[in-house]
């Protein structure tokens, strides 16, 4: 049996702060002026896009937090007749509820949101011992893992950074749509 990587909180926090210093990159080269504009995801805005990593950030943090404080999972967010996400169907209904839920809301109000979601996975990291970071029974949601090691090798990022990040800069490479005209591709 292979010895498990061991990580720190001060390792642990400092990788939230590079993941969320690489966000704000990200959010810096896409820039206000295009964030109302359709094309990361198809008719989707990149705000639509930030709303819906929001989402499931949300749902992941709840389960985090839950934990961290001895509590039980919490139920999602959504209506329950979605589940949880474990089966595509399941994954389009949770995507369009979040869409229709936040494609109203000020582009300031999700950007904000997202944002504090790095603020509130630190300090779940911090209501954690150091052990309990590198345990992988004491946080279910990672599967096998430990949260200290997700975090530290990005893979807690995979959702945005494999699913949706080649689909940014692919679409930030193109010049951005005239005004009034949406940048997707028919």
């Amino acid at each position: 049996m292979s010895e498990r990587m061991q990580t720190t909180a001060g390792q642990v926090l400092a990788a939230i702060e590079r993941e969320r210093a690489a966000w704000d990159d990200l959010l810096g080269r896409v820039g206000e002026g295009r964030m109302l504009e359709p094309g990361p995801m198809g008719e989707w805005t990149f705000k639509d896009l930030v709303a819906h990593l929001n989402g499931w950030s949300d749902r992941r943090l709840d389960k985090l937090e839950a934990v961290a404080h001895g509590q039980p999972e919490p139920a999602p967010g959504w209506p329950a007749e979605f589940g949880d996400g474990d089966e595509d169907e399941q994954v389009e209904q949770i995507n369009a509820w979040i869409y229709e839920r936040n494609k109203d809301r000020l582009l300031t109000e999700v950007l904000e949101e997202s944002r504090e979601g790095y603020a509130r996975l630190a300090a779940i990291v911090g209501m954690v011992p150091e052990e309990g970071l590198n345990d992988p029974a004491r946080f279910p949601a990672e599967e096998g893992s430990t949260l200290g090691l997700d975090l530290v090798s990005g893979a807690f990022w995979g959702h945005l950074h494999q699913e949706h990040e080649p689909a940014i800069r692919a679409w930030l490479a193109k010049p951005p749509a005239p005004k009034g005209e949406p940048s997707v591709e028919l």
